[in-house]
């Protein structure tokens, strides 16, 4: 039960997290943490080590287990916000895009139990059931921040910005359809996993070669990595196991 690729790539998320904590001093899924100084070194080196173990699949189980971990503390820190504004949905969307980051490291980890099939599969399903969730709040993001959703996509490209944010929330409304629905879902995962890795290409990368100096931007492109790795490995899971059949 491996997950291929897609953890190679949740990996380097991991990993890219990590190096930012380590070379910011700041945790950002904390709400900027920078003190005290030696939980931001715990966090940064945790997620360095957890990254680099889930490339390997001798050290597979230990990485899974520290960025489960890791991304669950980052899950509930997101929490509080929701109950403090809950008419407002930014806290909500926050919640969920951790949360999604989260269900990637359960998926590696569910590949890890070799020993208990059953076990292995309903983690796996649990975890797939909940991205589905998290895709759809995806699209309800981009829909209550729509104009700030076009002002990142990149003005060279046709037909413009706001054809663009609504036409990337419709497909994450659609994917989430897909996913939860079983229909085409390989299809849909597969389709969602290019849109996320060309949302850092053509929005993230750029954006940290021009602003170099913002943390923001280096923090969404480890975001957006991450995001694309967990994308990645719910395709090499449907590829592998087809769980959910219209």
């Amino acid at each position: 039960m491996h997950t291929r690729l897609g953890r190679n790539v949740f990996g380097l998320g991991a990993i890219a997290f990590g190096i930012l904590t380590l070379v910011w001093h700041q945790i950002d899924a904390l709400g900027g943490l920078s003190r005290p100084g030696i939980l931001v070194y715990i966090f940064g080196i945790a997620e360095l080590a957890g990254g680099i173990a889930v490339q390997w699949h001798r050290t597979l189980m230990l990485g899974a287990i520290i960025l489960v971990s890791i991304f669950s503390i980052f899950s509930l820190y997101m929490i509080p916000p929701i109950f403090k504004t809950p008419l407002d949905f930014s806290p909500y969307g926050n919640f969920f895009e951790t949360f999604s980051i989260l269900l990637g490291s359960v998926f590696i980890f569910a590949s890890t139990v070799l020993d208990r099939q059953e076990k292995a599969a309903s983690i796996e399903r649990a975890a797939y059931i909940a991205y589905g969730i998290s895709v759809i709040t995806y699209a309800l993001y981009q829909l209550f921040f729509l104009t700030y959703t076009a002002s990142l996509v990149p003005k060279w490209i046709p037909p413009g910005q706001m054809f663009w944010a609504v036409a990337t929330s419709i497909a994450f409304a659609l994917a989430a359809f897909a996913l939860l629905s079983g229909r085409q879902a390989l299809l849909a995962s597969v389709l969602l996993t290019t849109m996320i890795v060309l949302f850092g290409l053509l929005i993230w990368v750029p954006a940290c070669i021009m602003h170099p100096q913002v943390l923001g931007n280096w923090t969404e492109n480890s975001s957006n990595l991450a995001m694309a790795g967990t994308a990645w490995i719910v395709v090499d899971y449907l590829s592998r196991k087809r769980p959910i059949e219209s």
